[in-house]
């Protein structure tokens, strides 16, 4: 973890969509979670807790508004919801949301909006703006996965994650794919990311009887 991630609240009032969402935020190099909240209530504990830089808010929370919610928080915003009506859209916009993506949506839509805002926060870096880095940060968080989610793109090495996903047979975790390959398991997390950054491969969350639940890879299904 590098002192540069972005860190991410995720809110949603399903804990099981919570720690998917989670579970892709994590799976993005340069972005990690800092938590997951259920309600309104937890969102604002953890916000006041520690150093926020995105929140994911769904719309519709047991003990309140996530647009208000989003009009409260002092971080950057992404609306994630079911809600599909016109007027919500409007209202999320007008809190202050970044983007807002009506579920269910791929796990590689959400990743190429991670890394667009990635990119809207290094544009967005520098001390002065022209509206050249200004338009040049607001079609960031508009355009598709980012070229550079690849990352060595001819290793040899990606191509033997990417192998053993596919020829698996079966979702495997970073853990797994390191033994498989004989590499650490740091380094399979970061080819894995990449993978799923691409769209190659999607990853989601195995949930045992006991413990936090842990990321698992396949390959991303072809129409």
């Amino acid at each position: 973890m590098a002192a540069s991630d972005l860190t991410v609240l995720v809110v949603d009032d399903d804990f099981r969509v919570a720690n998917l969402h989670a579970g892709i935020v994590s799976a993005i190099a340069g972005f990690r979670v800092a938590g997951t909240a259920n309600t309104v209530a937890a969102a604002r504990e953890l916000s006041a807790a520690g150093p926020v830089d995105l929140a994911l808010v769904d719309v519709f929370l047991p003990d309140g508004s996530g647009i208000e919610l989003v009009r409260e928080l002092s971080c950057d915003t992404m609306v994630l919801t079911a809600a599909t009506e016109s007027a919500t859209a409007r209202a999320a916009f007008a809190a202050g949301a970044l983007a807002y993506l009506v579920k269910p949506f791929p796990h590689t839509v959400l990743a190429a909006r991670l890394a667009g805002y990635a990119r809207y926060r290094r544009t967005l870096a520098a001390p002065h703006v022209d509206n050249d880095r200004i338009e040049a940060a607001l079609q960031a968080l508009r355009s598709g996965p980012s070229p550079t989610a690849s990352v060595a793109a001819a290793s040899p090495t990606k191509d033997l994650v990417l192998h053993t996903i596919l020829e698996a047979g079966a979702p495997l975790s970073a853990g797994e794919v390191a033994i498989a390959i004989g590499i650490s398991r740091a380094t399979a997390q970061r080819y894995l990311a990449a993978l799923v950054g691409a769209g190659t491969v999607l990853m989601r969350l195995r949930y045992g009887t006991t413990g936090r639940p842990e990321q698992e890879y396949e390959p991303a299904r072809r129409e």
